[in-house]
């Protein structure tokens, strides 16, 4: 996220590689649930290993939006995602993997969204240029089906092939 700004420039693809080349050593468990999913400004509680926080963010235009996020305790963070959040929540483990100069955070998703990975990449600029590896596929950046906030609403193992 471009710090300064508040504002997050993330790119998304869908991973086509499932042997798990992307793998890295360790990865993170991140649990995660909307107190608003409106379209206008997401407002986002997230536990990821020790830490949680709290994620307000703003309409997305193009790959780019307003972000704010705070650190907050856990208990509370696990008490909002158990009685507050929109159900069901999302259940992902975050491997991240360096690629070309860039950190890519590479999201197996799992409970009701079983089976989606996810790569996303943050940049400095909308239109700064990026090599992507070979196991990122489709681009899924302007597809509102993958934000992570429509997926409470409408789960990856509910859609029809």
């Amino acid at each position: 996220m471009n710090k300064e700004a508040n504002k997050e420039i993330e790119r998304k693809f869908l991973v086509d590689d499932r042997s798990g080349s992307w793998r890295s050593t360790g990865y993170s468990e991140i649990r995660q649930g909307y107190l608003s999913t409106d379209k206008h400004r997401t407002v986002r509680v997230r536990t990821a290993g020790d830490a949680a926080y709290l994620t307000i963010k703003g309409i997305t235009e193009g790959a780019t939006r307003a972000e704010y996020e705070y650190p907050i305790p856990v208990a509370d963070a696990g008490e909002m995602l158990d009685t507050l959040c929109l159900q069901p929540l999302i259940e992902k483990r975050r491997h991240r993997v360096e690629y070309a100069g860039l950190i890519w955070e590479v999201d197996e998703f799992y409970g009701d969204n079983d089976g989606l990975i996810i790569a996303e990449v943050e940049l400095e600029s909308a239109r700064q240029a990026f090599d992507k590896p070979p196991w990122a596929g489709a681009e899924v950046t302007d597809d509102p089906r993958y934000y992570n906030a429509n997926l409470v609403g409408n789960p990856y193992t509910k859609w029809k092939t």
